[in-house]
């Protein structure tokens, strides 16, 4: 309840399984990349679901539609949390790169955070209060 919603543990176990499902298709676009500009943000999203849907495509017809809300599901609350753990998960990527010297990855720290904040999801706040200072 604290954090928003009564939580399917077991959708959120098969959102997360499937939720890169498209990168079979176009590999996976590293953070500093892939948030460097709004733009390329949202090609990359149109990108991700061309090869989502191609992927859906491949199934039995009649798996498909069970598989699209895994692969592509809508703004439940398990979906946002599948979300908000590959954003932190960047997140925490960001971090470590800069902390070897890569600076590539600053950009992309800032804008990360900034989605993680926008996300306005009090677990996200927690674990960023708490967790990410030892990283």
């Amino acid at each position: 309840k604290r954090y928003g919603g009564k939580l399917d543990p077991q959708k959120v176990m098969a959102i997360a399984v499937y939720h890169e499902t498209g990168e079979v298709i176009t590999g996976d676009l590293v953070t500093p990349i892939k948030y460097y500009n709004p733009q390329i943000t949202q090609a990359y999203k149109d990108v991700e679901k061309v090869a989502e849907e191609t992927m859906i495509s491949m199934l039995p017809e009649e798996f498909q539609e069970e598989y699209r809300n895994l692969i592509q599901p809508q703004d439940s609350y398990e979906a946002k949390i599948v979300k908000a753990a590959d954003t932190l998960a960047a997140y925490a990527k960001c971090i470590e790169e800069l902390k070897t010297g890569n600076i590539e990855f600053a950009k992309a720290k800032d804008t990360v955070l900034k989605k993680l904040h926008e996300m306005n999801m009090p677990c996200v706040e927690d674990f960023l209060k708490e967790f990410m200072p030892g990283f």
